[in-house]
């Protein structure tokens, strides 16, 4: 692993871009970042709460998923989530142009019907609506743990549903290289879910043990599940907390390998370079950007 910048705080969410850079959130600072090749720092919007998940959509404008705000602990050198947020603002998700910082919420709790309570990662299919999972907030001060879904909305504000409820407090989400399944990392099961998707936004009605969906691949041992991503040939790469890295799951629910980092809160992973072979990993507990060769493309994503 190379670090390409270290100083964020809590950083998640990472978009690689044609220019080299990458693009992604700190969550604790509340804002969108632009980290370049040479590592400097460019704030792109400030949209406060709790940016979460990124994704580009098909007008050139980020989609956010912002999950309203965490509290947090600090110690040993490392920064954590911990329950909500004493001025949580609310779950939503945002639209936000990357040329002027401007941020629009495109939904909002309460729109459609639907409750948004965490937000949290998000891809665009081919048909240019987007899945979003909610992973909802844990309120220590009164006992409280969400029971939330897995969403389809689109661009133009005018559908938000959520899709599959319930979840259990799902977190990294993607699409198979075809389109027809759906990936989702559930954090505190420590499983990886998928749905077979029947049309745009929709799914059938399969499920595993325990509720919607089927269940793929779960680890041994005390460990959690965050964000995920996908690369060409269909493995499913999920970020894996407690044991720190990513472990390559395939479509039939093998371990492929796991790719070792050192920070405890290893969170995303996305690819850029020409052929997609570089990875970029959130070392989020310690701040940090990293990149390093992988041994496979990661997919081209619809936008």
């Amino acid at each position: 692993m190379d670090i390409v910048a270290s100083g964020l705080r809590f950083p998640e969410g990472p978009v690689a871009m044609d220019d080299g850079s990458v693009i992604l959130v700190e969550i604790e600072a509340g804002c969108i970042t632009r980290v370049k090749p040479d590592g400097t720092k460019q704030t792109v919007a400030e949209p406060g709460g709790g940016p979460n998940g990124l994704a580009m959509g098909p007008d050139g404008k980020l989609y956010c998923c912002n999950n309203g705000g965490f509290d947090w602990v600090r110690g040993d050198g490392m920064l954590a989530p911990h329950g909500i947020a004493p001025n949580y603002s609310g779950g939503r998700i945002e639209r936000i142009d990357i040329e002027t910082g401007a941020v629009e919420v495109l939904y909002k709790s309460g729109d459609h019907g639907c409750t948004l309570r965490g937000p949290n990662d998000i891809v665009f299919d081919a048909h240019g609506g987007f899945w979003f999972t909610d992973h909802g907030k844990q309120d220590f001060s009164t006992r409280c743990h969400d029971i939330v879904g897995i969403f389809y909305g689109k661009t133009d504000g005018s559908h938000l549903e959520e899709v599959i409820f319930p979840s259990n407090n799902p977190n990294g989400i993607g699409l198979s290289p075809d389109g027809n399944t759906l990936y989702a990392a559930e954090t505190y099961t420590c499983r990886l879910m998928k749905f077979n998707i029947v049309a745009p936004g929709k799914v059938d009605d399969a499920a595993g043990p325990g509720g919607p969906g089927i269940p793929v691949y779960r680890p041994a041992g005390y460990k959690f599940f965050d964000s995920l991503g996908m690369e060409e040939c269909g493995n499913i790469c999920v970020a894996t907390i407690g044991e720190c890295g990513i472990s390559v799951i395939s479509p039939e629910g093998e371990l492929v390998e796991f790719v070792a980092t050192d920070d405890i809160f290893t969170t995303n992973i996305c690819w850029g370079g020409a052929d997609r072979k570089t990875a970029y990993i959130t070392l989020s507990g310690t701040g940090r950007l990293a990149k390093m060769d992988w041994a496979r493309p990661g997919l081209k994503l619809a936008h």
